[in-house]
């Protein structure tokens, strides 16, 4: 299996030189830079399957070096380290794309493991569009928004529609929560969660005629939708 490429663009030193050394311990390649144009210079040249990405940094700030690299390569994943946690702050950088987003001080664990988790769902997705996903007896159409089994056709709302894509574009894997909210919602707020809740109840309702479905909820992380193996 080929190691994954990871950009870190850091100006604490001593912060990059850790982590750095901890991803590599981990068996990831890591070239760590201390500012935004030398991260800049170095993504046009060479290959990363991840970015990681300080805000406040000397030349070229955290968001104005994803702007950039987007344009280069839309699809690459990013993740924005900060000491901040002002809402507007956290909301322009979903803006521009990123996957997520870690306020200072963290955990190196918790670092990998949402990194791990983006770059698995990455790799799960096509590159081009699903309009259609084959759930047991179901087949749900994403375009029509419909769920539909032995002829009997469910219309589904938008919201349920957008999580029902990420449930089922992550089949039988866990859809972290904070993702999904950031990502139908736009924050992980407490009453989106809530009703996030209440989407998950209805969709559960309208797959429950094929009972070799669920969506199940994995304490702490999210949920899953179990689907049989084709």
């Amino acid at each position: 299996m080929e190691k994954l490429n990871i950009m870190l663009c850091e100006d604490d030193e001593n912060l990059g030189s850790i982590l750095t050394e901890y991803l590599q311990a981990k068996g990831k390649n890591v070239d760590h830079f201390s500012n935004g144009e030398s991260g800049l210079s170095h993504f046009v040249k060479d290959k990363y399957d991840i970015c990681i990405l300080d805000v406040m940094m000397p030349k070229l700030d955290g968001f104005s070096l994803a702007s950039q690299i987007k344009k280069i390569q839309p699809t690459i994943p990013i993740i924005f380290l900060t000491a901040k946690d002002l809402k507007e702050d956290i909301l322009e950088g979903f803006k521009i794309g990123a996957d997520d987003y870690i306020t200072k001080p963290f955990s190196m664990e918790e670092l990998l493991y949402r990194m791990d988790a983006i770059i698995r769902r990455v790799k799960g997705q096509t590159k081009e569009i699903i309009t259609e996903y084959q759930l047991g007896k179901y087949t749900f159409d994403t375009q029509k928004q419909t769920l539909e089994i032995n002829g009997k056709i469910s219309k589904l709302t938008t919201k349920e529609n957008e999580l029902l894509i990420l449930l089922a574009s992550n089949a039988n894997a866990i859809l972290e929560r904070n993702y999904a909210l950031k990502k139908i919602w736009g924050d992980d707020g407490y009453f989106n969660a809530r009703s996030m809740d209440v989407y998950i109840t209805k969709l559960r309702k309208i797959l429950k005629e094929d009972t070799q479905i669920s969506i199940i909820n994995i304490h702490g992380k999210g949920y899953k939708l179990v689907i049989p193996n084709s």
